[in-house]
């Protein structure tokens, strides 16, 4: 087996280490310490993802035809690594080229792909994301949220719940009940709303993970077009579950907890790596990065050949997760009272750390996939 980079694949990665060395400002992690929903974050994502969409780098893996590059998924998992170990440059936009535009692509009407893929490859466009509510987090098929069809158009009343960005987002990839009658997987469809629409209120959620990091979403008698369905009415489950195999692996924690292991070792004084049990900690960190890695390539070669979403994409998550949240726990240990300086490196970890558990679905929800899924086991 072949663990080399191809060379295009490795002189990517050269190219891109040298344009962020150019790129993010002497203060960037000043910038990207409130995460990528930040007011400075989300204002410098803008004309960043504008040099990315330049040079081709924005969607690399996407199709010619739409806006991308044509190349391989890997092309894209390099992207991810590198950005995401400094702290996502890309702000609120990652999520575009890792799941948004990639559903787009295979569930669009022709008009609906003229209209937002073109948006996306160039950088110039949020979204946020309509998936939870007050009453169905984990449990993402009890929500209540309705869009009940009236003529030409879908009305929309519900809550949506820890909502990145949505006090910017121009478009919200909204999953609503449209048959109630339907069974629990069933009668739900995708929506692709304008945040301009009347009915729609957004409140800020105070955080402690980040500035203006999470938001509730209220719709309240919202008329959304019926041609903005994204796939069959009564099909978005399936929608979704596409969506969220691409988004399992799409943001790759292990890259920013390597990082952040890297930086905390350079900052330990000599003798403090003469400590056996501090070595093995750290070891063990390390172990955890790699297993999260070589887990996400895996899912990364499975798409790069074609190949159908499989349960490997929960494992990965669940690696991933475990992976970013030890760097966590192990940064604040080692760092003392320096790692909760506000702003600092461990601190910063330590806070994004928080939502790898539950963002794209909890990690316990993740262990029971991964139990029915891939160990095939009996449900209890």
């Amino acid at each position: 087996m072949d663990f080399d980079w191809s060379p295009e694949d490795a002189a990517f990665r050269r190219a891109l280490v040298a344009f962020l060395a150019e790129a993010l400002p002497p203060d960037w992690d000043e910038v990207a310490k409130d995460g990528p929903g930040s007011e400075a974050q989300v204002a410098f994502s803008h004309g960043f993802c504008g040099a990315l969409a330049a040079r081709g780098w924005l969607t690399p893996h996407w199709p010619v035809e739409v806006g991308g590059g044509g190349a391989s998924a890997w092309r894209h998992a390099i992207l991810g690594e590198e950005l995401w170990s400094r702290g996502e440059p890309r702000g609120p936009q990652y999520m575009n080229v890792n799941w948004i535009g990639p559903a787009i692509l295979r569930y669009g009407t022709e008009a609906q792909r003229r209209a937002h893929l073109p948006r996306i490859a160039r950088g110039d466009v949020i979204w946020c994301q309509g998936f939870s509510e007050p009453d169905a987090g984990s449990d993402l098929v009890a929500l209540r949220t309705r869009a009940v069809r009236e003529g030409d158009a879908y009305v929309v009343d519900g809550t949506k719940i820890w909502t990145s960005y949505a006090n910017h987002a121009e478009w919200c990839f909204l999953l609503a009940r449209s048959d109630p009658s339907a069974s629990r997987h069933r009668g739900l469809s995708v929506l692709l709303v304008p945040m301009s629409l009347a009915g729609i209120e957004v409140r800020e959620i105070p955080s402690v993970v980040g500035e203006r990091y999470f938001h509730e979403v209220c719709f309240r008698g919202v008329r959304v077009p019926a041609e903005a369905r994204l796939g069959p009415e009564g099909e978005g489950w399936d929608v979704v579950t596409y969506a969220l195999q691409h988004e399992r692996v799409g943001a790759p924690r292990y890259a920013r907890a390597a990082r952040t292991l890297d930086r905390l070792v350079a900052a330990l004084p000599p003798a403090a790596l003469d400590d056996p049990a501090r070595l093995a900690r750290l070891g063990e960190a390390r172990a955890l990065c790699e297993a999260a890695r070589l887990l996400s390539y895996r899912v990364v070669d499975q798409r790069a050949r074609g190949l159908p979403p499989s349960a490997d994409a929960n494992v990965a998550r669940v690696a991933g997760t475990f992976a970013e949240q030890w760097v966590a726990d192990l940064a604040l240990e080692l760092a003392g009272a320096d790692g909760l300086e506000a702003g600092g490196f461990a601190d910063a970890q330590f806070r994004m750390a928080m939502t790898a558990g539950v963002a794209v679905g909890a990690t316990e929800v993740q262990l029971d996939l991964v139990a029915s899924r891939w160990l095939g086991l009996p449900r209890g």
